[in-house]
């Protein structure tokens, strides 16, 4: 379930990455996820105001406060996850489709972290979301590179292919004649 927008999903700076979603992997049947999750979106909208943030969603539903971080995203998510009453990493995973093209400038072939006052070349960023990999419960990364940054897809997959699924939409479904 996606829950918190930023990037070209908001008209504002919410955050760089596009999609944070949560995975109710631990729920016994859909009907049960879908309620988890329907519980952690509205768990959410709490945290953010008890933080001073405004509720406004972006273009796909999700929450889109301009938050001073990139990583306070996963952590008001993982803050309506145990608000809700799950555990995060164990009953409820995170998934993010950053939606790394929007960032990558060609012409010089880094990546634009605004919210962070960075840019990054395509192994920094790869070590970036591995580092988040290993801090938060994250499960699923789409979209976590350019969709022509071949050589740094394969990084991203030998460096976590085997912790998590690893989605390359952009990458696989962009028509290369337009």
């Amino acid at each position: 379930m996606n829950i918190l927008n930023g990037g070209a999903h908001t008209a504002w700076q919410s955050t760089d990455a596009q999609e944070f979603m949560v995975m109710p992997l631990g729920a016994p049947s859909f009907t049960e996820g879908l309620r988890w999750g329907a519980e952690i979106y509205h768990a959410l909208k709490a945290v953010l105001k008890g933080r001073g943030y405004t509720t406004l969603v972006g273009d796909e539903g999700g929450y889109a406060p301009a938050l001073k971080a990139n990583a306070e995203a996963v952590e008001v998510i993982l803050e309506a996850i145990e608000k809700a009453g799950y555990k995060a990493g164990e009953q409820v995973s995170i998934a993010l489709d950053p939606a790394a093209s929007e960032l990558y400038d060609e012409e010089t072939g880094m990546y634009n972290l605004r919210k962070e006052g960075k840019k990054l070349n395509g192994e920094q960023m790869v070590a970036f979301w591995k580092s988040w990999v290993d801090q938060y419960p994250i499960v699923s990364i789409e979209d976590g590179l350019a969709q022509d940054d071949w050589d740094h897809w394969k990084l991203m997959v030998q460096e976590m292919g085997d912790r998590i699924q690893i989605v390359g939409d952009d990458l696989l479904v962009t028509n290369p004649t337009g």
